[in-house]
C-alpha cells in the first residue's frame, strides 16, 4: 500500500525558511516523479515543484528561485526547500506520485507564514 508522510510544516515569519519531507511508504520513489503541491483556504490545490526519476525538476513560477525540490533514494523522501517564504505562501502541502495511473497523496502538512 503506497503512503506518503509529511512533515515539517509550522509557523515562520516572512523572510524565513522552512524544509518540507515526504517519506514514501509501499513504493520506491527512485523510479517515480514526485511533486508537492500546495492548497491555501478558498483556492485550488496548485502545483509547487515536482521531480522527475531522472532528477529534473520543474517549478511554479511564484516558488521559482525561492524552493527547491529534492529526493533522497536511500531514504525514500522527497524534500521541499523553501526560502524567503512569503504571507502568500500559507498553505496546506501535499505530497504526490502516481502509481498505476491512480494519484496518491499524503495529509499534508500546514505552512503559515506570518508578516
Amino acid at each position: 500500500q503506497v503512503q506518503l508522510v509529511e512533515s515539517g510544516g509550522g509557523l515562520v515569519q516572512v523572510g524565513g525558511s522552512l524544509r518540507l519531507s515526504c517519506a514514501a511508504s509501499g513504493i520506491f520513489i527512485r523510479v517515480k516523479d514526485m511533486a508537492w503541491y500546495r492548497q491555501a483556504p478558498g483556492k485550488q490545490r496548485e502545483l509547487v515543484a515536482a521531480i522527475t526519476s531522472l532528477g529534473r525538476t520543474n517549478y511554479a513560477d511564484s516558488v521559482k528561485g525561492r524552493f527547491t525540490i529534492s529526493r533522497d533514494n536511500a531514504k525514500n523522501t522527497v524534500y521541499l526547500q523553501m526560502n524567503s517564504l512569503k504571507p502568500e505562501d500559507t498553505a496546506d502541502y501535499y505530497c504526490n506520485t502516481k502509481y498505476y495511473d491512480m494519484d496518491y497523496w499524503g495529509k499534508g502538512t500546514l505552512v503559515t507564514v506570518s508578516s
